[in-house]
């Protein structure tokens, strides 16, 4: 039977990500015709209740599922099961917390699907290898989900600074931080086992070098640990990361996770960049549109990122727009075409059309496939190496490894 053009999805995860990202997007896909059966694995059986309970109008097949499984039942390998049922027309989102990425992304690209991860692609620099030498074993596809590459502010910068209009880079800043719930609630269950440098920063670590093209040289942070301890957390409440790159450039970004729970906007977050021959501002929270509601208050609304609106379209109620939307869908929309372009052929033609496919995406430099994600990867374990160290210098070998100075 001739393939009818649909992708059948797995998503792996049912958190915060899955809930405001991934499945609006996968919808909105499925509602234009792309999107075949999408099923969701979660831990347990209560995180598929609750996101049933977010989206009653939306078909999607959950597991473990509610109606069979206790909801307090953790079944942490489920997603094998699926993984291995997806047939030849599927794609991966792994939504799960960071530790987790690189051993699922490996089997999904064992199992012979394209993947879309969120960022960071994974904590390590070697399982960052490990998953490049899987994709490259198997003429796979994998895909970070880094958005702010998509923000319109961020990609400005990008386009101006490489047709040399402000010159070379010589120091910027950049700043991202988040309320006390998202350590303390959302992510309660890993935070330990990661920071807001490694969760948040990351996506600024990326976007330098997504603007300038440069490596990173050497790394030193700084860590703090005073209010998260006392609520029972032995997370970071703030990291700040100084890095230096090959051109001499230096970049510092300022993460935490300690805002005022009822601050206005959820994330913030901006950067600038001094260069040779100009400079650039943004605050990419503040878009200078809010609302105030009787039941909400105040609201910082930032109408860039992914929020939802009427549709133009006949049939369709509401239009997930922005730079959110933009990026989840890329990679689904990457896998779709590598899938029409070698649907039909004999598996050695497919895998010598696929590496093509995947080389000329490399080459342009866009998409943070696994090499240019690896970049952000080192920097974050850099980081990390740095804070546990009590602020050491971190330099890096010609493979990106970190290594205290």
């Amino acid at each position: 039977m001739a393939w009818d053009g649909k992708v059948d999805v797995l998503v792996i995860g049912g958190g915060m990500i899955c809930e405001d990202m991934v499945l609006p997007t996968l919808f909105q896909e499925r509602r234009r015709g792309n999107v075949g059966r999408l099923q969701v694995v979660a831990l347990n059986a209560a995180i598929i209740k609750r996101l049933r309970g977010v989206f009653p109008e939306e078909q999607f097949e959950g597991f473990p599922d509610p109606a069979e499984h206790p909801l307090d039942e953790d079944m942490p390998a489920e997603y094998r099961r699926l993984m291995g049922e997806l047939g030849d027309h599927g794609a991966v989102y792994v939504t799960t917390p960071d530790n987790l990425h690189t051993r699922m992304i490996v089997e999904a690209l064992e199992a012979g699907h394209g993947v879309v991860s969120m960022k960071p692609l994974c904590l390590k620099v070697a399982e960052a290898y490990e998953i490049i030498e899987a994709m490259e074993e198997h003429d796979g596809y994998v895909y970070t989900e880094y958005h702010k590459r998509r923000d319109r502010a961020a990609r400005a910068l990008r386009y101006r600074y490489r047709r040399g209009e402000l010159g070379e880079a010589l120091y910027g800043h950049a700043w991202i931080e988040e309320p006390k719930y998202m350590p303390l609630d959302k992510f309660k269950l890993w935070a330990e086992k990661s920071s807001p440098f490694e969760y948040i920063g990351t996506h600024y670590a990326d976007l330098y070098h997504y603007v300038t093209g440069l490596m990173p040289r050497r790394v030193v942070a700084f860590g703090q640990k005073k209010y998260l301890p006392r609520k029972g957390s032995n997370a970071y409440d703030a990291v700040q990361a100084v890095i230096e790159w090959e051109n001499g450039s230096v970049f510092w970004i300022q993460t935490s996770w300690v805002c005022a729970d009822d601050n206005a906007q959820m994330t913030q977050q901006g950067m600038m960049l001094q260069c040779t021959g100009g400079e650039y501002k943004a605050d990419h929270a503040d878009r200078n549109c809010y609302f105030v509601t009787d039941e909400g208050g105040y609201e910082h609304y930032n109408p860039n990122f992914m929020k939802p609106y009427d549709s133009w379209e006949p049939g369709e109620e509401v239009d997930w727009t922005g730079y959110g939307y933009e990026s989840c869908s890329q990679g689904f929309r990457d896998v779709q075409f590598l899938l029409h372009q070698t649907e039909g052929m004999s598996e050695q033609d497919a895998r010598s059309r696929r590496r093509e496919i995947v080389a000329s995406w490399r080459e342009n430099g866009c998409r943070a496939l696994p090499r240019q994600a690896l970049v952000a990867v080192a920097i974050n374990e850099a980081a990390r190496l740095s804070v546990d160290s009590g602020g050491k210098f971190v330099t890096f070998d010609e493979k990106l490894f970190p290594r205290l100075q």
